[in-house]
């Protein structure tokens, strides 16, 4: 095995499960608990933001939220469907994939948007852009058993975002 070799195939460090679970909880109740204004942020340089991304549910048809992190790509976001660095794909992921229409909550107000999976080039590119935001990215996603799809959050010019 060469040098290279070993770089792309150790795996970085992450907490355990429990704990990326629990941190996840934490967030999403300090922005319940602040009334929103604590929890989301803009993407500054190589730090990415995070915004709430409410969905519809594919099996109860109810609204479902999540807080994700993102970067903009001109008048798009991304975000990655990881779960975590685990194992099953999303359950947000998952949704978007049965009803691509959502909503997502910014620092600066709500968008209406439509998700859809990178592919190509897009993808190739968006991934790029990913791995300078977060240098583990490779390894991260080497413990998932599938690819990690790059999710483009596209305006929805025919809705208000409200």
């Amino acid at each position: 095995m060469t040098t290279s070799d070993e770089h792309r195939t150790k795996s970085p460090w992450l907490p355990p499960r429990w704990f990326i679970r629990f941190a996840w909880a934490v967030h999403r109740g300090l922005f319940r608990g602040s009334g929103g204004r604590i929890g989301l942020s803009r993407p500054r340089g190589n730090k990415y933001g995070m915004l709430r991304l409410t969905a519809t549910g594919r099996r109860s048809g109810q609204p479902r939220s999540v807080i994700l992190g993102y970067f903009e790509d001109g008048p798009n976001l991304v975000s990655m469907a990881m779960n975590g660095w685990g194992e099953p794909e999303p359950a947000w992921w998952l949704n978007l994939q049965a009803n691509p229409d959502a909503t997502v909550e910014l620092v600066d107000g709500r968008r209406a948007v439509r998700g859809r999976a990178a592919t190509g080039d897009e993808r190739t590119r968006l991934w790029a852009r990913w791995r300078e935001i977060d240098r583990h990215l490779d390894g991260y996603a080497a413990r998932r058993p599938s690819e990690t799809a790059v999710v483009v959050l596209e305006p929805r010019p025919d809705a208000s975002g409200t």
